[in-house]
């Protein structure tokens, strides 16, 4: 059973999370994504070893389409999806390095190619945590299936025998597959997803967090959280070492009633964090 934390996760995936068009060239779906040769037949999946993609990608073999690492169920394999329907060249998807636990990008995917998903776009017998596509149509995904073999090698991380498979699967490549469906870049205007542009809140509009405000410390290399009330009184002191377990400490107690404010908690956390990882000063509000 899901926790409420993991809902609440899921949740803003669904809310901020964009799969539609956005470049204007093929991957049309951005991501973290290394292109080797646009009309190769092999795809290269690193799940969740998301330091193997660059050293697979660095010195392709013959036969490279594109090598990318992918971390979620959800959001990541529908960008896989969208990306692959629109490139007929890719006719392998090759899966390799480590699963990432919990969502089990690996295992999810074989079972999305072996089963579809159903009509609540459910990815059938996959053992991750949110198995959902809600973003993608039953028929990108028969599309998907029908382009592509699925090549698993869970667990390798060996970049000469994962070339050495990319070279194997390019030299029995098929004919590209035949695309029936539009690249995401000519979507009609009504199906695209809205980009908006950031701006910044004048702070002097800032509405207040009933709940109070956090001062954000440094203590022999331990992340201390004073809770105060806008009387000034001290409410908590909570600690930790990592910005995570704070920030979800924070939230799951109810410590913090607004988004905006939450936000900025998240980002003084990590910011502390990463000043106790790298040894520089931090001071909140700083730059």
């Amino acid at each position: 059973m899901p926790t409420k934390m993991e809902n609440f996760g899921f949740w803003l995936s669904q809310t901020f999370a964009s799969t539609k068009a956005k470049q204007p060239s093929w991957p049309y779906v951005p991501g973290t994504y290394f292109v080797s040769d646009p009309e190769a037949p092999v795809a290269v999946c690193t799940l969740g070893s998301v330091d193997l993609a660059p050293l697979v990608a660095a010195q392709p073999p013959e036969g490279l389409c594109i090598t990318g690492k992918v971390e979620t169920e959800n959001i990541g394999i529908e960008k896989i999806i969208k990306n692959v329907i629109s490139n007929p060249a890719i006719r392998f998807l090759l899966c390799v390095g480590n699963e990432p636990p919990k969502h089990l990008t690996g295992a999810t995917m074989a079972a999305l190619l072996k089963n579809g998903i159903d009509e609540d776009k459910r990815i059938s017998g996959s053992p991750g945590m949110r198995p959902m596509l809600p973003n993608t149509s039953i028929e990108e995904v028969e599309a998907f299936r029908s382009q592509v073999e699925p090549v698993v090698m869970i667990g390798c991380t060996d970049v000469d025998e994962i070339h050495a498979k990319v070279r194997e699967l390019a030299a029995r490549a098929p004919e590209s597959a035949a695309v029936e469906f539009k690249p995401p870049s000519t979507l009609e205007e009504d199906e695209a997803v809205e980009r908006v542009a950031a701006t910044a809140e004048d702070p002097l509009h800032i509405k207040l967090d009933k709940a109070g405000y956090f001062v954000v410390n440094i203590e022999n290399g331990v992340i201390l959280v004073e809770h105060y009330s806008y009387k000034e009184k001290l409410l908590r002191i909570i600690e930790g070492q990592d910005a995570r377990s704070i920030y979800l400490t924070i939230v799951r107690n109810g410590w913090v009633s607004k988004l905006d404010h939450a936000a900025y908690v998240g980002k003084e956390l990590s910011k502390a964090e990463l000043s106790i990882h790298h040894g520089f000063k931090y001071l909140q509000d700083g730059g």
